[in-house]
Order: structure tokens, then C-alpha cells, then sequence
């Protein structure tokens, strides 16, 4: 943030990933996207996990190939990837076989008593 004397308070132009093409390369790996998805679901953060989701989409074809796999439209799928997105478990299903991951469950790790 910019803050000249005198004036009101400008925001700058928010910072660009500079390593936003590497890490598009690296999820093309479907080991790495899962790993990826991962992480961002242990990490908690709903917003977090749907941004991962849509750097997948991204590095594994892009939005417009990804809805035309899941009969989606375009437009409901950037909805549903968004900031504000709450994906059924429908759509998130396909999506994840789209970009070639699939959802599962395993047991949470018990902490010693």
C-alpha cells in the first residue's frame, strides 16, 4: 500500500505469482497436482482448496476444456472455483476426474492420549 502525504490512501496493483508458470508445469504431473490438492485441504482454508482446484483445472487443460469433460458450462465452473464457490459434491467429483484425481477417504491420524 502507497501512502502519499496529503492524499487518501491508494492500494497498489496486487503482486503477480512470479512462479505461476512453474507451478502450472509441475501440477501437469497428476502425482503433484494430487499432492498439491492435498496440502491445500489439510491446510483447511475452503478458499484455499478451491484455488488449488482451479490451478489444476488451469495447468491440466484450462477452464473451457475442464467444463467441456464435465458438461458444466464455463461460466458456472469459474463460479464454482471462485473465492465465493461451494461446490455439490457432484461437481466436485467432476471436476477432480476431469483434471484426473479423484477424491478419498482415509482415516485421520489419532494423537497419543
Amino acid at each position: 500500500m502507497t501512502i502519499r502525504k496529503g492524499r487518501s490512501r491508494r492500494k497498489s496493483a496486487p503482486a503477480s505469482v512470479p512462479d505461476r508458470p512453474h507451478l502450472l508445469a509441475w501440477l501437469k504431473d497428476a502425482e503433484n497436482a494430487a499432492a498439491y490438492v492435498e496440502a491445500a485441504i489439510e491446510l483447511g482454508d475452503p478458499v484455499g482448496v478451491l484455488q488449488a482446484l482451479r490451478n489444476v483445472a488451469d495447468a491440466r487443460g484450462g477452464i473451457a476444456r475442464i467444463a467441456e469433460k464435465t458438461g458444466l458450462n464455463r461460466e458456472a465452473l469459474y463460479r464454482t472455483l471462485s473465492k465465493r464457490g461451494n461446490p455439490q459434491l457432484k461437481s466436485l467429483t467432476a471436476i477432480l476426474e476431469a483434471t484426473g484425481l479423484r477424491l478419498s477417504v482415509t482415516p485421520a491420524q489419532r494423537k497419543a492420549a
